[in-house]
């Protein structure tokens, strides 16, 4: 399943929500979701750039 899967599946559930506990902990689990995402575009782009960086082509 796919992050924008995930997030949609959370927007549903949060929509369908009766009391504000729940509500608040299928936001808190969005928010998380949304975080990790960024931060693994984040790694991948780090590593995309160290392993092109022209400082280790020598090594």
């Amino acid at each position: 399943m796919e992050i924008i899967e995930k997030i949609q599946l959370l927007d549903a559930w949060i929509g369908e929500a009766k009391d504000y506990k729940e509500r608040a902990l299928l936001l808190s689990a969005k928010t998380l979701l949304l975080e990790q995402a960024k931060r693994i575009e984040q790694a991948h782009g780090e590593l995309d750039g160290r392993m092109w960086s022209p400082e280790n082509w020598a090594k």
